[in-house]
């Protein structure tokens, strides 16, 4: 059964779901209402009943002269009289004696009802003292409503003489009930008709977002990257759906668009050493290999060339290293004097350029010194390649909330807003004369923000062009 539903569409299944709380909701209801309108009336008539018969009970007691306790004056033609007193076109009434025997019928005319036969259970109840006792009794297949009264000479006393036993047929609730269901069934179907095709259009409307969804997810798996779902003044859960689903894409395409953005740099930097290497080649089979200079100028030239290759495969290597964080071995230290002992390293680095150490405050941080070391020189070595000669590089850090934030800025030609939206991609070169003059992998800036990423921080670059930039990196505290 479960198995034959998982085939249904999910509207279906909503629907079907909606529908079926609605009649059960509705069904439920309408029994709570039927209840407790059948509770009333039947307390409505047997109060109705009491009322009517009280006086009269009062009058004959008075008359009979049996508001004495000590009276013995209770007895059949006495009974006879409050018997037919009390019995109507609609109502019976017999009166019992202390035995539970019937000593008076009230019944004189054919059109009146018939008393059924006492119950001694709730006889016993009532010659015992039990006021207001009220039961169902079924008869000839008609239900019939009986309530018993203790006859007492007077209200309160102990003393009780017998039991008046009156009894109505139920037929005039029946009717008025069957009114009242027929009205009902009514009501409820058109309630669930209604209600059945609000839900329908309310889960169809619903669910035509989750529609366009899963046609914008199709034709994305088919490669259109560039489908997005256009929804408009959607709060609920389906409009965050979309929108994280937008996002997601967004993602995606740009994550995809790195991917090949990737692929054409690395092939273009292994391409390109590798054809040098190729043409030396060449060179020295057809004969070059009998001129020492030439050999010797040939073989420098593939030197370089696979020393290059050899770079851009460590960096590689570097750049998936660091996918892993727990290759990185985290220890504590002092900010201050790692900038410092950093500096005097750094000094055959910077001959032609100095080191500005902005100083700010002091602070313990937990960081994998080699790898912290490694970010500061290829940030340096970046400064001083695009930075005119004698201008100085500044190196400092501050204090931001959970992170320490360390800078480095320089007085170079600075970046367009193109370079900076893809200088951390992988062999991505801007378009100054600097990048396009010198020869390198194109993996620094990478590998730097896959280190500090393997940290758990953050790096960005504000710049302008022809005003230098500054390269800022967060490590948490």
């Amino acid at each position: 059964m479960i198995n034959m539903f998982k085939k249904y569409s999910l509207r279906t299944k909503l629907v079907s779901l909606y529908t079926a709380l609605l009649i059960l909701s509705v069904i439920l209801v309408s029994y709570h209402s039927y209840w407790n309108i059948w509770q009333l009336l039947i307390n409505n008539k047997a109060s109705h009943l009491r009322a009517r018969a009280k006086p009269i009970i009062e009058h004959w007691l008075i008359e009979q002269g049996l508001t004495d306790p000590d009276s013995i004056k209770f007895n059949f033609h006495n009974a006879l009289a409050l018997a037919h007193d009390l019995t109507s076109r609609d109502a019976a009434a017999v009166v019992l004696n202390r035995k539970g025997e019937v000593i008076a019928n009230g019944k004189r005319l054919l059109e009146e009802p018939v008393a059924p036969s006492p119950n001694v259970q709730y006889f016993r109840k009532a010659i015992s003292g039990v006021n207001e006792i009220t039961y169902l009794k079924e008869v000839n297949g008609e239900r019939i409503l009986v309530f018993l009264i203790p006859i007492r000479p007077q209200p309160g006393s102990r003393k009780i003489f017998g039991v008046i036993q009156i009894s109505t047929s139920l037929s005039d609730i029946n009717n008025i009930l069957f009114l009242h269901a027929s009205r009902q069934i009514t009501a409820m179907g058109i309630i669930l008709i209604l209600g059945i095709l609000f839900g329908y259009w309310l889960i169809g409307i619903s669910l035509n977002e989750l529609h366009k969804l899963s046609i914008t997810c199709q034709e994305i798996a088919k490669g259109n990257l560039g489908r997005r779902i256009n929804i408009k003044n959607r709060k609920d859960e389906i409009g965050k759906l979309a929108e994280s689903f937008n996002l997601m894409i967004d993602k995606l395409e740009n994550l995809f668009s790195s991917q090949k953005r990737f692929v054409a740099n690395a092939a273009h930097e292994l391409l390109t050493p590798l054809t040098g290497l190729r043409g030396s080649l060449e060179v020295l089979l057809r004969g070059a290999q009998d001129d020492p200079e030439a050999v010797n100028r040939l073989s420098k030239g593939m030197f370089k060339e696979v020393s290059h290759l050899i770079q851009v495969c460590d960096r590689l290597l570097g750049l998936s290293h660091l996918e892993n964080t727990s290759n990185i071995s985290k220890s504590h230290i002092i900010l201050s004097e790692f900038i410092e002992e950093f500096k005097r390293k750094a000094k055959y680095l910077t001959q032609t350029h100095s080191i500005i150490i902005q100083k700010g405050p002091f602070l313990v941080l937990m960081a994998d010194p080699a790898l912290l070391e490694q970010i500061l020189f290829n940030l340096l070595s970046n400064s001083i390649r695009y930075s005119p000669p004698e201008a100085p590089i500044i190196l400092g850090w501050e204090l931001i909330p959970d992170y320490v934030e360390i800078r480095v800025t320089d007085q170079g030609e600075g970046m367009d807003s193109k370079t900076l939206t893809h200088v951390f991609e992988p062999f991505y070169r801007g378009k100054n004369q600097k990048s396009r003059d010198e020869k390198g992998t194109g993996l620094g800036l990478a590998l730097v923000k896959s280190m500090v990423e393997a940290h758990g921080g953050f790096i960005g670059i504000k710049s302008t062009h022809g005003k230098g930039s500054t390269v800022f990196f967060a490590l948490p505290l």
